[in-house]
């Protein structure tokens, strides 16, 4: 049989598994918990307001729209797609394990499978090309968008799922309240988000996160230093961005001045 009709097919499989796992978390029927019932049961910081979780319906919507692509006969020798090879397959394995090691507690093992689609979705990011390879506008939303949006949510998750750990180990912060834990990490992720975004050029990566930062302020009101600092971190990274643009466009109209007199 053919490698790249076994490849969509397997690709296939594993996305629906992991629509079927996502449906049974959402509706409550992995440990009768909800993601947001999780987040909202313990005193973490770093979460935001529960509407932000929604963004998984476009992060789903979009992936079902790759998966579609992807799926088709004429794009079974795609170059980017035989770049992505098995490794979607691997992020959506991570995604299943994940979600059953976070409503069940097992938050040692969920941060394992957490960085394991994290590292999944950074190799995909970067073998697709996202800010250094030019597509059509179809190949752009339906092949690299998709990642752009997936990569800057779960890029967040982690560091959710970090606090979630130390949490659940009762790490004791070495001490230092667990605000100024937050509002440095914070500050940590948006340096990640400055370090990627912008050396890829991706808009899409950066209001992923800029959302979230959002969701962090409207959570975490009654405490200062964290709905301060990420508020503060939204409105770099929008700054960042643009001046980014800004200075692209004038660079791409500048016209060279004449040399002699």
């Amino acid at each position: 049989m053919n490698r790249d009709l076994i490849r969509q097919f397997i690709n296939i499989i594993a996305f629906i598994t992991t629509l079927v796992m996502n449906f049974l978390s959402t509706t409550g029927k992995l440990n009768n918990l909800t993601p947001q019932e999780i987040s909202n049961r313990l005193p973490i910081l770093f979460v935001p307001a529960n509407y932000v979780f929604g963004i998984w319906g476009i992060i789903y919507t979009l992936l079902i729209a790759f998966m579609i692509y992807g799926s088709l006969p004429s794009q079974r020798e795609n170059p980017f797609f035989r770049k992505m090879g098995y490794w979607f397959t691997l992020s959506c394995i991570a995604n299943a394990v994940w979600l059953v090691c976070f409503h069940y507690g097992q938050y040692p093992l969920s941060m394992i499978a957490m960085v394991a689609l994290l590292g999944c979705l950074m190799l995909i990011y970067t073998r697709v090309g996202v800010g250094k390879v030019s597509l059509s506008k179809r190949e752009t939303w339906l092949i690299q968008i998709p990642f752009s949006v997936y990569l800057g949510w779960i890029t967040v998750a982690t560091v959710a799922n970090a606090s979630y750990v130390l949490f659940d180990a009762n790490w004791g912060q070495f001490g230092i309240d667990a605000s100024i834990w937050a509002a440095v990490m914070l500050v940590v992720a948006t340096g990640v988000t400055l370090a990627i975004g912008f050396d890829r050029r991706d808009i899409g990566y950066t209001v992923v996160i800029v959302w979230a930062l959002i969701g962090i302020v409207v959570k975490q009101s009654e405490i200062p230093l964290v709905a301060g600092t990420a508020g503060v971190m939204a409105l770099v990274i929008v700054v960042a961005l643009v001046m980014f643009r800004f200075s692209k466009r004038f660079q791409s109209t500048a016209k060279p001045l004449p040399l002699g007199g």
